[in-house]
């Protein structure tokens, strides 16, 4: 095999630079795929940085994958070279634990992480175990649905999981990355959709993207008339909140979601909690079939990622543009690796 043309950092902060690796033999259930694009995720700047613990480098980053299968492994059944694919933050699970054979991939103890202890997508060539290469819809742009296989399934996931249903009265925290995709699921799921915002700015965009009402976050006499009215809200965001706001903005049975990846420990009052039997959780990205479930609904509805495009050679200007909060509200690098 050739080697892999990449980019990657070599410390935390630092820049990204071409890099080559030699990926060794395509394993008997592996598929190698020809990146065609690949969005940059606010997690991929969490690894640069080494936020979540040591980073080992060189770190490749890229986990929202779009391309087009090369090579596959020899006893790769449902795959053909040619197939056009993406591939998010999982890259192999051990098929065989509890949680696999429960269709819970997503949550297997020794899943493969597509940057974790690997080299990902910021590449012309990425590799990962068969299951997790989901097949494009044709329906979708190959161009604009990178974003899908990360951002995309972590808030369309919980939808799924505590059975969110058209009824509902629903909000979301945050209208970025994630969030922008959660209204617009929402709506097409049917619910009654409320975004939560600390930028004004922002109102008449996410009512464009599905939200039915916007509050402002940040004004406490409005946020203490939502008492008692929600029956899911989803926190996209990874700031610490006005927990006791949102937590009595939920109806009895309501749930309060963690998507995004607050760091610091989140102080709940028992009593509001039991008395109307509130819940607090959180989930991880899909399974590979919640994944292709959430690409037809997709297809269906017409969802998209709002996207901006660079090149890949001009990934460090992509990252830099990130790292500002400047996105909106997902980026794509096209691989002009050709070019």
């Amino acid at each position: 095999m050739a080697a892999i043309k990449a980019y990657a950092a070599t410390k935390a902060k630092g820049p990204l630079a071409p890099f080559e690796y030699e990926p060794g033999p395509l394993g008997s259930e592996q598929v190698e795929i020809n990146v065609s694009h690949c969005g940059v995720c606010h997690s991929d700047l969490s690894m640069l940085d080494s936020e979540w613990g040591p980073t080992n480098y060189p770190l490749v980053p890229g986990h929202e994958v779009v391309g087009t299968v090369g090579a596959v492994g020899s006893n790769v059944k449902t795959l053909k070279v040619g197939q056009r694919v993406g591939l998010g933050w999982f890259s192999g699970s051990c098929m065989h634990c509890k949680q696999c054979m429960s269709g819970d991939h997503n949550l297997c103890p020794t899943a493969e992480q597509t940057i974790w202890g690997r080299h990902g997508g910021f590449a012309d060539r990425v590799r990962c175990k068969e299951e997790w290469a989901t097949p494009l819809p044709d329906g979708l742009d190959p161009a604009t649905a990178g974003p899908l296989f990360c951002g995309g399934v972590t808030v369309f996931n919980p939808i799924v999981q505590f059975d969110v249903r058209p009824t509902h009265k629903v909000g979301v925290i945050g209208i970025g990355g994630l969030g922008h995709l959660a209204l617009q699921f929402l709506n097409k799921w049917g619910c009654d959709v409320t975004a939560f915002s600390s930028s004004a700015g922002k109102a008449d965009e996410a009512k464009k993207l599905g939200a039915h009402h916007v509050v402002n976050s940040r004004d406490d006499a409005a946020m203490a008339k939502l008492a008692g009215q929600f029956d899911f809200i989803l926190v996209t965001v990874n700031v610490p909140l006005n927990w006791p706001a949102y937590i009595n903005a939920l109806a009895p049975k309501g749930r309060l979601h963690l998507v995004g990846a607050v760091g610091e420990p989140i102080p709940i009052a028992a009593f509001p909690m039991i008395m109307a039997q509130r819940s607090l959780s959180g989930s991880p990205l899909g399974s590979p079939v919640t994944t292709a479930t959430m690409l037809d609904f997709c297809t269906r509805h017409k969802i998209a990622p709002v996207t901006e495009f660079y090149p890949m050679s001009k990934v460090n200007d992509a990252i830099e543009h990130l790292r500002a909060g400047k996105a909106r509200y997902r980026i794509v690098l096209t691989n002009d690796a050709a070019a």
